[in-house]
């Protein structure tokens, strides 16, 4: 398939490594429906609650919100778009040559002569299409690994939970949208860098300027890819850049060359399957053809929209209930744009 071409940089625009150039929402927008829009999400629970909505433009911050209990300064949970991040993680030590997502992941569980999940790649891994059984339910009450992974028996060592559940499905043969091979991919990363932490600030968040970034650890020391980065909205904005200019900051190819390419490139999704398209740890097409998402749970998004030179955050409290109506709402407001 042919992918959408991603935007340069626009001359004379100053990259936001230090502060956000501003500019001016464009002259084109449907004034009336965008408001609509805004009072959809900010006075009325039709999509749950909005804490953050954050549009950058052209290179610029063009408009910004947030509700009465929160602003600019405030750090927002990522829940699963930190999956995202740690595919730019994983970008990175591949362009360092430490990692080769097309062998054989190094997991320990599965160094037993004769253990099939041996197979399993880093690739079908940040494809979800591993194979392995993993139950993501966020339903109190309902069986769920990733409750059990995050929050009970798992969360002192994330990834050996994940990684010690049973293969279900050939790899790279079924789909499956499972936060742990998140932690299994992230804890290779952090064996690959050494100091994952120290890594990922000096490679990744320092270099955008992204000053407000938490990543949580658990006790093994497996940075919790799957959930767990918490930052100001401004800083996913930044993060979204990175992927909207093809991994390109300040003029430099910061991720791989392709890398970006690669993360928006579609998984393939046997039939029946109602989440998605998906590429590699990042969602496709939640705002119209072309766009690409890191999406997290209760309403969490870094929308990018290559045909609109556009990066859409909007993190909130939506629940399970409203997540779909939430999907429609961002691709209306984004196409109130076009």
């Amino acid at each position: 398939m042919t992918l959408a071409p991603l935007p340069a940089q626009p001359a004379g625009v100053a990259w936001p490594t230090q502060e956000w150039p501003t500019g001016d929402l464009p002259a084109a927008l449907d004034r009336r429906r965008f408001e609509a829009l805004l009072n959809t999400a900010f006075e009325t629970d039709a999509v749950g609650e909005t804490h953050a909505l954050v549009v950058v433009q052209g290179g610029r911050l063009v408009f910004e919100r947030y509700d009465a209990a929160h602003g600019p300064d405030d750090t927002y949970p990522s829940w699963s778009k930190a999956k995202s991040i740690t595919q730019a993680l994983v970008g990175l030590l591949v362009g360092d040559g430490k990692l080769d997502i097309h062998a054989p992941a190094d997991v320990p569980e599965w160094k037993t002569p004769g253990d099939p999940r041996a197979a399993i790649t880093l690739d079908q891994l940040l494809r979800m299409s591993s194979g392995l059984k993993f139950v993501e339910d966020y339903v109190p009450g309902h069986v769920s690994d990733v409750i059990e992974m995050l929050f009970q028996s798992g969360k002192g060592d994330v990834a050996r939970y994940a990684a010690s559940q049973p293969l279900e499905h050939a790899p790279g043969a079924y789909w499956s949208y499972a936060s742990g091979t998140s932690n299994i991919v992230a804890r290779a990363a952090g064996q690959a860098a050494g100091d994952l932490k120290a890594y990922m600030f000096a490679r990744l968040f320092g270099p955008l300027g992204m000053t407000s970034p938490i990543p949580k650890f658990d006790a093994a020391g497996t940075f919790i890819g799957s959930s767990f980065c918490y930052a100001s909205a401004r800083d996913f904005a930044r993060f979204g850049l990175l992927y909207l200019r093809g991994g390109v900051w300040e003029g430099r190819q910061l991720l791989p060359p392709g890398w970006v390419d690669y993360a928006r490139t579609p998984t393939f999704q046997q039939p029946g399957v109602t989440e998605g398209p998906y590429g590699a740890h990042w969602w496709l097409g939640v705002a119209g053809e072309g766009s690409f998402s890191a999406n997290g749970y209760d309403g969490q998004f870094t929308v990018a929209v290559p045909d609109l030179d556009m990066v859409v955050v909007r993190h909130g409290a939506t629940p399970l209930d409203k997540k779909d109506a939430l999907k429609v709402w961002m691709g209306e407001f984004v196409d109130a744009f076009r």
